[in-house]
């Protein structure tokens, strides 16, 4: 059967795979256009594979919101800082973020088996691997969380999506100046990366282990120093590092003479409003990835003996 430029062009609109890679398809399934989808999914999963053992730690974070009241947040992994910033790769990690807004899955097993929103005749799985046909790298769909609320959320990007912050709020009013000081709250979160909102979300194992390090540490500096003496000064260490790592706690970077705690305050008395940070979320472009690649090189060369 004779392959016209019309069919060419149909299936790469179908696909979004390259016009050469559509002509091949094609012409190996006789002009068949479901087949020649067939045949470019399956070559694109071939592709994938091939890609599997490379490292994809560059990408973008991407964000989503409804209403103020529901949003999602996406990290999607490219190989190449290159690729991160290309438009069809972000028109993509847009729609993942548009999927993970409308998913009920748990976890990203479920996610990625689930019916693509755009095109429900594929899955999750399916759309990243004609995508990494597309775009000739792997690709790599990390992770996803949500936040439904009858308060309000917002979102803030950093460095082009090299950062993604999700802010919750419990509040009875919602105006601009509410969702502008907790934009506020998620660049401070970005900036200054707290592990908790508050110290009532510390646990107690955190805590005593935390306890233990600046004791021995104390000790160590101080040896002529009695217990009782040395017991005070990491209380006090202890609360200096819990002030880091709190983001209620933090001082607040735009006015040093607030905590995030006091700016929260301050913004909800302003505006009538009982306001208060209940939730954040910050994804990190390859955060925890680099630490991996190491442990995965130092096996390689303990496997050769080092050389």
């Amino acid at each position: 059967m004779a392959i016209t430029a019309g069919m060419v062009k149909e299936l790469r609109e179908m696909t979004g795979a390259g016009m050469m890679d559509c002509k091949k398809a094609l012409n190996e399934t006789n002009g068949d256009m479901e087949a020649a989808v067939e045949f470019l999914r399956k070559n694109g999963q071939a592709k994938a594979e091939k890609k599997a053992n490379r490292i994809a730690a560059e990408g973008i974070v991407k964000t989503v919101i409804n209403d103020d009241k529901a949003a999602a947040i996406v990290e999607v992994n490219s190989e190449t800082d290159f690729v991160a910033k290309n438009e069809e790769f972000q028109n993509f990690v847009a729609a993942v973020a548009d999927q993970a807004l409308a998913t009920t899955a748990a976890d990203m097993d479920a996610f990625m088996a689930e019916a693509w929103v755009a095109d429900n005749s594929k899955t999750v799985a399916d759309a990243l691997t004609e995508k990494i046909a597309v775009i000739g790298e792997k690709l790599s769909i990390r992770r996803f969380e949500k936040i439904n609320t009858d308060g309000c959320v917002v979102s803030y990007i950093h460095g082009g999506g090299r950062i993604g912050v999700l802010v919750e709020a419990a509040t009875d009013v919602v105006n601009d100046e509410i969702k502008a000081a907790l934009k506020n709250v998620a660049m401070q979160v970005a900036a200054m990366s707290p592990k908790y909102v508050s110290r009532d979300e510390v646990s107690q194992d955190y805590i005593e282990h935390e306890k233990e390090i600046l004791l021995a540490q104390a000790k160590q500096e101080n040896p002529e120093k009695p217990d009782n003496i040395i017991e005070k000064m990491i209380i006090g260490r202890l609360n200096k590092e819990l002030k880091e790592v709190c983001l209620l706690d933090q001082v607040y970077v735009q006015d040093s003479d607030l905590t995030v705690a006091k700016y929260v305050e301050k913004v909800g008395k302003e505006n009538g409003a009982n306001l208060s940070v209940v939730k954040f979320i910050r994804f990190e472009t390859g955060e925890g990835m680099e630490k991996k690649n190491e442990d995965f090189a130092a096996e390689v060369a303990a496997q050769m003996g080092g050389n």
